[in-house]
């Protein structure tokens, strides 16, 4: 078990020192949302896209119609080529719309891009915290093996009860347990990390769990005019507008066409050309089915994006007041509350060494300086994660 412990602390102070070169927050972004498998996944989209406007955009293919009638000596030979023709605009309003889409399809990848940055920051910065755990652990941890040797001074010269050996002994144990699980929890985090950038992140990454301050509550605001989400569904009202406008041109489509006929009696041959125009009587199928579609896919996407505004707006000014007293505490915290529990460790030591405290009042002191650290840590990552939820709503992640 010694040697168990002595390798996970040397394990800690390898990660410490690597924690100051490790990968950032910025480059681990950089390495998960270059990926060449996330690219093709937003470019597969896009093109799908795409190919709806080549869709609509292309001209119908003509038809080319042959016939051949024998009806005792006569026979007839006809051939027609028919070119469907839209004089009505609507192909061009369709085609607007699809592109309308395709700025859809690109708002919804960005947006896609900011959800994989919110995903990756989350699992960099709970590693980070993570990392501070275990080295707030690793010091738990080497405090009992120094301590250790100052009983086992004491006990040799009959200056402490075998109380004291033994108890320190069971939180010895305690702490070598919590050591093992808490490198147990960082492998997964680090393991995680790792598959969301594609390559072993190494045995520390570098940052501060803490945020920064904000910026302001104004210029928060102005950047909610270029979320990717909003902007997909302004698109999408545009599109369905101008899927809207396209069934209000009722012009029937035409199709005009020119042909040959040959008949042959036995006794003679005779040639002939053909001129040809159809299109549907407009009685029955008026585009009634496609305007009340296009009139309820343009309400429901205006509503959506109404309602996705108000609700960003109001969420905006919570998280900013939230993180804004979040990080004070944090801070105010690890001042006022984190030092102190070190100073009382020193003189909750020399006490004991000079034997005017027991053994029971050295480990409370141990346990407080842990409870303090892991509390402000919580109050960090607290803060952190809020930091990381206002940046999704804003889409200011680093760069």
């Amino acid at each position: 078990m010694i040697h168990f412990l002595y390798c996970l602390i040397l394990s800690l102070c390898a990660g410490s020192v690597l924690a100051g070169t490790g990968l950032n927050e910025t480059e681990a972004l950089r390495l998960a949302l270059s990926r060449p498998e996330f690219s093709d996944l937003l470019q597969a989209r896009v093109s799908e896209a795409e190919a709806d406007v080549l869709a609509v955009s292309l001209w119908a293919n003509p038809t080319l119609e042959t016939a051949r009638d024998k009806t005792g000596v006569t026979r007839e030979i006809s051939w027609k080529l028919m070119q469907p023709l839209d004089f009505s605009g609507r192909r061009g309003l369709r085609e607007e719309a699809a592109r309308h889409r395709v700025r859809a399809t690109e708002s919804d990848n960005r947006a896609r891009k900011n959800d994989r940055a919110v995903e990756l920051r989350r699992a960099f910065h709970e590693l980070l915290r993570q990392q501070a755990i275990l080295r707030a652990v690793g010091n738990w941890t080497t405090r009992f093996t120094a301590i250790g040797e100052v009983v086992n001074k004491l006990a040799r010269a009959g200056e402490v009860a075998g109380y004291d050996r033994r108890r320190l002994a069971r939180e010895q144990r305690t702490a070598e347990a919590k050591l093992a699980e808490t490198q147990a929890d960082l492998e997964r985090h680090r393991a995680r990390l790792s598959a969301l950038i594609g390559r072993d992140v190494g045995e520390g990454i570098e940052g501060r769990l803490i945020p920064d301050m904000p910026p302001t509550l104004l210029g928060l605001r102005e950047r909610l005019a270029v979320r990717p989400d909003l902007n997909a569904l302004s698109a999408r009202v545009d599109a369905a507008q101008a899927d809207h406008a396209a069934t209000q041109h009722n012009l029937p489509e035409v199709s005009v066409g020119v042909g040959g006929k040959r008949v042959d009696d036995g006794t003679q041959r005779n040639n002939g050309n053909q001129i040809m125009l159809s299109f549907a009587l407009p009685i029955f199928e008026r585009q009634q089915a496609g305007n009340q579609r296009s009139v309820a896919q343009a309400m429901a996407a205006r509503a959506e994006l109404d309602l996705a505004r108000q609700q960003t707006e109001g969420e905006l000014a919570g998280l900013h007041r939230q993180l804004t007293q979040l990080i004070i505490t944090a801070e105010h915290y690890r001042s006022d509350a984190v030092a102190p529990s070190l100073d009382l460790v020193r003189i909750a030591e020399a006490a004991y060494r000079a034997g005017e405290s027991t053994i029971l009042e050295l480990l409370d002191a141990y346990k407080g300086v842990l409870e303090a650290e892991t509390t402000a840590l919580d109050l960090e990552w607290k803060a952190r994660e809020v930091r990381i939820e206002l940046d999704q709503l804003t889409g200011n992640h680093p760069q």
